[in-house]
């Protein structure tokens, strides 16, 4: 079910946008002065405005039915859906290490094993 709807959605979306494309603006209609040829088109002179818009409006509410659509089933799901999902359950915790463990006995201060490496150049 959830495949049927992402191929709405997607046909929706993908319909949206080339109607959206094919329509001319508000702008237009200076460049039919010149010899675009609005009024000879497929639909009419004013009947492609009215059947893109319509169109348009049919797609939308598709694309926007498939988006709660899809929704729903995102948050319906149960199983892992990535890789990292699936690999924290097969790590296990790792113990806490004491820091007293890890400090030096002794301190080394300087110069005390008689290196000169802490010397100062002169």
């Amino acid at each position: 079910m959830e495949t049927l709807v992402w191929i709405i959605h997607i046909i929706a979306a993908l319909g949206v946008i080339g109607l959206v494309l094919m329509q001319h603006g508000k702008g237009a209609d200076m460049g039919a002065a010149f010899g675009s040829g609005a009024s000879g088109s497929l639909f009419g002179s004013s009947g492609s405005a009215n059947f893109l818009s319509r169109a348009t409006a049919v797609f939308a509410t598709m694309f926007f039915l498939t988006s709660l659509g899809l929704t729903y089933f995102s948050s319906h799901k149960t199983k892992p859906t990535g890789l990292m999902d699936s690999y924290k359950s097969a790590v296990q915790p790792v113990a806490p290490v004491d820091a007293a463990k890890l400090a030096p006995a002794v301190p080394v201060q300087g110069n005390a094993a008689g290196s000169k490496a802490g010397e100062i150049p002169k």
